[in-house]
């Protein structure tokens, strides 16, 4: 019952469209009119700047981290309730009712949910790469995808539980879905210099 509650709460949370509310309220503006038209915080970034971004990602990050802590680190969840808990705001924010089921990409609210799982075992990894993916390549989708692998190799080389490997494949897979067109790309490397001239 604890993880059915726990699935639900976590979805509503990740379905706020806290950043498209943000646009709004603070900017007056919609962020999904800009940039890649995506509802989450980088298109924040760049309709109000670097501060109201790095809000709207405290938000996005929040609203994973928040339910999933609770679930695992004080109720403390485990089996398959917990992969319920941990996965249900991922898909509440990739496929938001309050934004007719299109949602966002679901990258601030991934490292949420990692936060509330494995408090800094996995951002310690995951941060970093997706910075450094960032800068390296041409398309976000595959800096995405290439810190996740990153993340499949430290699992495979420190003592995890069964249930992160099961959360880790269905966020691989929700990636893989909000990211399709960037892969449909071939993945190319850049200079960072060419990287942030390009936006």
């Amino acid at each position: 019952m604890n993880g059915l509650v726990f699935a639900v709460f976590g979805f509503l949370c990740g379905a706020l469209p806290l950043a498209v509310w943000l646009g709004r309220a603070a900017l007056r503006r919609d962020i999904r009119e800009v940039g890649d038209r995506n509802p989450g915080a980088l298109n924040v970034a760049r309709a109000g700047g670097l501060a109201w971004g790095g809000l709207a990602i405290v938000l996005e990050v929040s609203k994973g981290a928040l339910p999933v802590g609770i679930a695992a680190q004080v109720v403390g969840l485990s089996g398959w309730q917990l992969v319920l808990a941990a996965i249900a705001p991922v898909l509440g924010h990739a496929y938001s009712p309050f934004l007719g089921f299109r949602g966002g990409k679901a990258v601030a609210v991934s490292l949420g949910i990692w936060i509330g799982l494995t408090v800094w075992i996995v951002p310690a990894v995951g941060v970093p790469s997706l910075i450094v993916y960032t800068l390296f390549t041409t398309a976000s989708g595959w800096a995405v995808m290439l810190t996740m692998g990153n993340v499949v190799l430290l699992f495979l080389f420190i003592d995890v539980r069964w249930e992160w490997w099961i959360v880790l494949a269905v966020n691989i897979v929700v990636f893989g879905v909000k990211h399709a067109l960037e892969l449909q790309e071939p993945l190319r490397f850049t200079t960072p210099n060419k990287r942030l001239r390009e936006g």
